[in-house]
């Protein structure tokens, strides 16, 4: 749920019809909601004309809330508060609510009595009786000051390991109240572990500049500075200046802060014991964020810096406020805003620093190589627990290249694996039982939680076994976790799966001598991302139904027999492809689906109510842009109309396509906003003009001598 507090406006109007006064006073409920349990107070005021109320949520420090809506009819109460909404009924006696609590596209049932309800275990007013709260400034090398916030437990009788999180989102917006980070903490809370949170420089209320992955200085002068040595002065003060610590530290994070805490690694403070680098920012060229294979992505590179990459001129504890979109669909956003160009001359101007070095720096040189961190994770001494999820859209290449990084060049590093069927950040803060219209069949968040609590505990308090299996693996399709002794697994088969004539898909290599398919791509319509509309980017997209794709003209289908056993895809997907093109670049966009059985019975229902039936479900997509095909570096146009191979990597996934589904390949050009459009002739795209993007006449082709295909890797049995 996302805090009451972000999400409430003022009351607006109220409507009334025949109920007695005796709905007034205080009514108490407690929402489970997946990332936490809170207490929700509503508070009914008679007026002349009607009722009003107001909500508190105890748990989170938050109070006197106006409702937006409130309607009392019939038995039945309704009210709204931002994209919450709330519909209950009242009992005879006016003594129970019974209703449903929607918090975005959660849904949870609610209800309300008259009796008070004691703080839930974790909850911020718990939390302030066990753990003291202190504010401070602590001084680099450079003599630049970070603020952090500490959370240190008020028994003093132990001494406690001290775990870390950096942040550029803002450590403690508010003085006087705890940080709401604290509640997907509870488990790490419980253990009793000096917590700090840290803006890192330039952010919020730290000192100095801020610098977007700010690039590792291998050999340091005295006073030269990265986040590598922000880390280690932090932990250093830590350790000498607060008391009941027990000299040792861990560092965690999740996306950006992810990054913070890989850069930990490489000459790490000798207090840091253990780091978990979770869904970690790693490299914004190849494959994380805003390019994958050099592709943009424009729609999370524009809503992310139109609000967060503004300049903070001096010290506040107040974000930026967020972008005013004046459409609700995104796909007519962006579509509208032409060639990117028009980006900085329509809206940020020269006043965001790191979009004006996303347009100048289009190909993969030194900028984007010095803020690679890869190449540095060498000679890591803390224990390594990576984190990621088989359906992040943002970071599922940050923490497999972060893993395979520290394992090649670290043969002897304590360095694990644990990949689930999450979102971004879902094992942290939801229950990670279903995405979209697929289920999981367990609470996988938890799951995560007690291997997250094994490995702190172990290398920080040396306490408990260390039963972690090298790669800690969830297989969706069958939904199970598994142990691996490594990542990839060893135990494979290799496979290719090559396109066919008429649409197939198979494992035998093609027979007919000459096959190709034709079709046109217009940059003017280009092929959507998901079939519904929406503003911000999906989570759920990654496992979304393809058919609305399927049934384009200018996406190439092509599908398995259906299949008489089960068959266990890990690890990454190559693609290797014969195409040509009548312009002079081009987008290729490979997607791996699961085709479910026609007749599917006993799938839980979803809650838009799509026939599973059929249901092709996206397991795993990827973006090459085929200017770089041969080179990241120095890209190439294609010939028009010349045979060509585009080659290149689809990130690992670990699926199950069981017994009497099939496995499908869809091939498009365009996959949008997700992805910028190519203007399909050999430009600077974040230069091009309006006459740049034309018409392409593609081909691929399929035959004896020109086999297209996607290499796989199959778990033996």
């Amino acid at each position: 749920m996302k805090k009451i507090y972000l999400t409430l406006v003022l009351f607006q109007c109220i409507l009334f019809s025949g109920f007695s006064q005796e709905i007034t006073g205080d009514w108490h409920g407690l929402a489970e909601f997946p990332s936490s349990t809170i207490r929700i107070d509503i508070h009914v005021v008679a007026l002349e004309t009607g009722y009003s109320a107001t909500l508190d949520s105890p748990d989170q420090e938050i109070f006197n809330i106006p409702t937006d809506t409130l309607i009392i009819s019939k038995g039945v109460i309704e009210f709204k508060l931002g994209s919450n909404t709330y519909k209950g009924l009242i009992s005879s006696k006016l003594q129970t609510i019974d209703g449903v609590w929607k918090s975005g596209s959660t849904s949870i049932n609610v209800s309300f009595s008259r009796d008070s309800i004691p703080p839930p275990e974790g909850s911020i007013v718990t939390l302030k009786k066990e753990y003291a709260k202190k504010e401070e400034l602590i001084e680099m090398r450079d003599g630049i000051n970070l603020f952090t916030s500490i959370y240190s437990p008020r028994d003093k009788s132990k001494n406690y390991p001290i775990l870390l999180v950096r942040t550029p989102y803002n450590s403690e917006p508010n003085e006087e109240r705890y940080s709401g980070r604290l509640g997907n903490l509870t488990h790490l809370l419980n253990e009793k572990y000096i917590i700090v949170f840290q803006d890192v420089r330039g952010r919020y209320m730290s000192e100095g500049k801020f610098e977007d992955v700010r690039p590792f200085i291998p050999n340091k002068k005295k006073n030269e500075i990265d986040e590598n040595s922000d880390t280690y002065d932090t932990i250093d003060w830590l350790i000498n200046n607060i008391d009941n610590n027990n000299g040792s530290a861990g560092i965690f994070g999740i996306s950006y802060p992810g990054f913070y805490s890989t850069m930990a690694l490489p000459n790490a403070h000798p207090a840091i014991k253990a780091v978990s680098p979770q869904a970690p920012v790693t490299n914004w060229f190849m494959g994380d964020d805003w390019h994958h294979n050099g592709a943009f992505l424009l729609m999370d590179a524009f809503s992310f810096y139109s609000t967060i990459g503004r300049p903070r001129p001096e010290p506040t504890r107040i974000g930026p406020s967020s972008f005013e979109f004046k459409n609700s669909d995104n796909y007519d956003f962006y579509k509208d805003l032409g060639p990117l160009k028009n980006v900085r001359k329509n809206f940020f101007g020269d006043s965001i620093q790191f979009w004006s070095d996303l347009m100048e720096h289009p190909n993969y040189d030194d900028f984007w190589k010095e803020r690679n961190v890869l190449p540095h994770l060498k000679k890591v001494k803390p224990a390594v627990l990576v984190v990621g999820g088989w359906f992040d859209a943002e970071d599922l290449f940050g923490p497999l290249n972060t893993y395979k990084a520290i394992e090649n060049q670290n043969p002897n590093a304590e360095n694990r694996l644990v990949m689930g069927p999450w979102y971004h950040g879902q094992w942290a803060s939801g229950n990670g039982e279903k995405l979209g219209n697929i289920h999981f069949d367990s609470n996988t968040s938890t799951h995560f939680k007690d291997l997250e609590l094994q490995f702190f505990n172990y290398y920080l308090k040396n306490k408990g076994e260390m039963k972690l299996p090298e790669a800690s693996i969830f297989i969706t399709g069958s939904n199970e976790w598994k142990g691996f002794e490594s990542w990839p697994p060893k135990n494979v088969e290799y496979k290719d799966l090559y396109l066919q004539c008429d649409e197939k898909l198979s494992f035998t290599n093609p027979t007919v001598e000459a096959c190709f398919d034709e079709y046109i791509v217009d940059p003017n319509k280009p092929v959507p991302y998901t079939e519904d509309v929406h503003l911000d980017r999906t989570r759920e997209y990654l496992t979304d139904d393809q058919r609305f794709a399927s049934r384009r003209p200018d996406v190439m289908v092509y599908q398995t027999e259906i299949l008489e056993e089960d068959i266990t895809v890990v690890g990454p997907l190559k693609v290797s492809f014969f195409v040509s093109t009548s312009g002079t670049d081009a987008d290729y966009v490979v997607k791996m689906i699961d085709v479910f059985p026609d007749e599917l019975k006993d799938y839980p229902t979803n809650d838009m109510n799509v026939p599973m039936g059929g249901y092709q479900m996206l397991v795993r997509g990827e973006v090459m842009r085929g200017k770089f095909r041969n080179s990241f570096e120095n890209p190439e146009p294609f010939t028009p109309n010349e045979l060509t191979e585009v080659s290149f990597e689809i990130p690992d996934t670990a699926h199950k396509f069981k017994k009497g589904h099939r496995i499908m390949i869809q091939v498009q050009n365009s996959w949008f906003p997700l992805v910028d459009i190519n203007p399909q002739s050999f430009v600077n795209i974040y230069e091009a003009d309006e006459k740049d993007f034309i018409k392409a006449t593609h081909r691929i082709y399929h035959d004896t001598n020109r086999p297209s295909k996607i290499s796989i890797s199959v778990l033996k049995n």
